[in-house]
Formats: structure tokens, sequence, C-alpha cells
């Protein structure tokens, strides 16, 4: 008995034609965040430790984070552990059961994406 292909399956995936749905969306930017987030870190650290140092060094540093692009940068960190976070709490809720059906899920992502945006808004207005 021999195999027969099935002829309307695409031999290559366009993925760039792919709709993502936002549940999709999210779990992309939960794991994206993340990455970045782990390459930050030694960054972030450097900065912490040249922070608490010295007066002298706190004010150098003080004066090399007003830049305006390493403000922007710092402000996209800011978003990344923010939306991190707030997608590690819904991912937490889904494990726990609380998140039951498709509907739930649509809207803890909507969830996610408006409290993370919002409060990185909010934070880098207060911050900057």
């Amino acid at each position: 008995m021999s195999f027969v292909p099935n002829q309307k399956r695409p031999k290559h995936l366009a993925l760039h034609l792919i709709k993502l749905p936002l549940p999709g969306f999210v779990s992309i930017l939960h794991r994206v965040s993340g990455f970045l987030l782990f390459l930050a870190l030694p960054i972030l650290l450097l900065i912490l430790q040249s922070s608490l140092r010295s007066a002298e060094s706190y004010a150098q540093l003080a004066s090399t984070l007003s830049h305006p692009l390493l403000k922007l940068m710092l402000l996209g960190l800011l978003w990344g552990f923010l939306h991190h976070f707030c997608a590690g709490l819904r991912y937490l809720a889904i494990d726990l059961h609380w998140v039951h059906n498709l509907a739930q899920a649509r809207l803890t992502s909507k969830v996610v994406m408006a409290v993370s945006l919002t409060l990185t808004v909010l934070m880098g207005v207060k911050l900057w």
C-alpha cells in the first residue's frame, strides 16, 4: 500500500500571510519581552552598581541617562517588564483554570495589552 499525499495542502506556509489572534500575539510578546529583559539584565546591574558606588558616579549616571535616546530605551525596557509581568499573571490565571473559554482568553489578552501600555505611559510620564 502506497502513501498518497494530499495535493490540497501547501508545501510551504506563508507565515507573513497568517493572521495571528490577539492571545497568540500576547504570547509572542511575552517571550520577546522576557528575552529582552534577560539580555538587558547585565546592563541594568551595571547601572545599579554605578548608581550605588558614590555620589559622583550617581551624578555622572544621571547626566548620562538624561539623553532622550537612552530614556526611550529604558522606557522600552519598562514596557517589557510590565508586559511580561501582566502576561505572566494571565498565564498563571490560565494555569489555575480561572480562564475557562476562548472568550475569556481573548478578554484577558486585551486586558494585558491595555494594562501594560497604560502603566508604561503613566510611569513613563512620571519618570521622563
